[in-house]
C-alpha cells in the first residue's frame, strides 16, 4: 500500500495540514520532505530506515554526500535539498539572533552554534560579535585546526573586534571528538582572551564547547574566569 492509498487523516501531508507540523514524527515530517519512495517502499517507509539507518534526524542531516548517497532511494537531488534545508535553519536562527540581546536567547544560540560547527571534522573557532544591547554584529570563522587543536590568536581577536566596533563578544569552537567538555587548555585560554579584550573594554561574555549534540557554556558552569 502507498501512502496515497491510507485515510487522507493519516497521510503526513494531509496530517500536517490538518494538525500542525509538530504533530507529525521525524519520520512523517522526513516522508513529506523525500515525497517518494522507491518501488516497494514508500516515501514514510523510507524515511523510517534512513533514521534506523543513521540514529537520528540530526545525524541524518550531518550524513556525507557519499554516505547518503549509497542509500536506495536517496540521490545527488535529495541530498542536495537537505542540506539546503539544513542551511535554511540555520540562517533563520541567525536572523532571530541579530534581531535579539542573545543573552535572552540562549536556547536559540546553542542551536546556531550546533547547526554551524556541529557537523564540522576539524576544530574551528569562530567570534560572535555583539554591541551594547548583546544583538549579533556579526559571526565570523576566525581560526581552524586540526582534528585535536586549534591555534588562537587573542591579537587576532581583539583586532576583528574593534573593526566591529564590538562591545562584547562569544566566541566558541567544536570539539570533533563528539566529547562537549572544556579542557583545561580550553579554560586557559578563555582567560587569556577575556584578559586580552578587557584591555580595550570589551567584554567576554561566553565561551562555548560544541559537538554535534551540544553547546556547553563555560560561563554557566562558572569556568569564565
Amino acid at each position: 500500500m502507498t501512502i496515497a492509498d491510507w485515510p487522507s487523516g493519516e497521510r503526513p501531508r494531509e496530517k500536517m495540514l490538518a494538525r500542525g507540523a509538530s504533530a507529525l514524527s521525524d519520520a512523517e515530517l522526513l516522508a513529506i520532505f523525500l515525497r517518494t519512495g522507491v518501488p516497494g517502499v514508500s516515501a514514510l517507509a523510507l524515511a523510517q530506515r534512513l533514521l534506523a539507518r543513521f540514529g537520528s534526524l540530526g545525524a541524518l542531516c550531518r550524513a556525507s554526500e557519499a554516505e547518503l548517497c549509497m542509500e536506495p532511494g536517496v540521490g545527488r537531488a535529495k541530498y542536495a535539498q537537505l542540506m539546503a534545508a539544513h542551511e535554511l535553519t540555520r540562517r533563520a536562527l541567525a536572523e532571530q539572533l541579530a534581531r535579539a540581546d542573545v543573552l535572552e536567547s540562549p536556547g536559540a544560540v546553542r542551536d546556531y552554534l550546533r547547526l554551524l560547527l556541529g557537523a564540522r571534522e576539524r576544530e574551528v573557532f569562530v567570534a560572535l560579535f555583539l554591541n551594547a544591547a548583546h544583538e549579533v554584529l556579526a559571526v565570523e570563522e576566525l581560526f581552524a585546526g586540526t582534528l585535536t587543536e586549534t591555534r588562537v590568536y587573542p591579537r587576532e581577536l581583539v583586532r576583528r573586534a574593534l573593526l566591529h566596533n564590538a562591545a562584547a563578544l562569544i566566541v566558541a569552537h567544536n570539539h570533533p571528538s563528539g566529547r562537549a567538555e572544556a579542557s583545561m587548555a580550553d579554560i586557559a585560554l578563555t582567560a587569556t582572551l577575556r584578559e586580552a579584550l578587557a584591555l580595550v573594554d570589551i567584554a567576554l561574555l561566553d565561551h562555548f564547547v560544541v559537538t554535534a549534540q551540544a553547546a556547553v557554556s563555560l560561563a554557566e558552569s562558572g569556568r569564565l574566569r
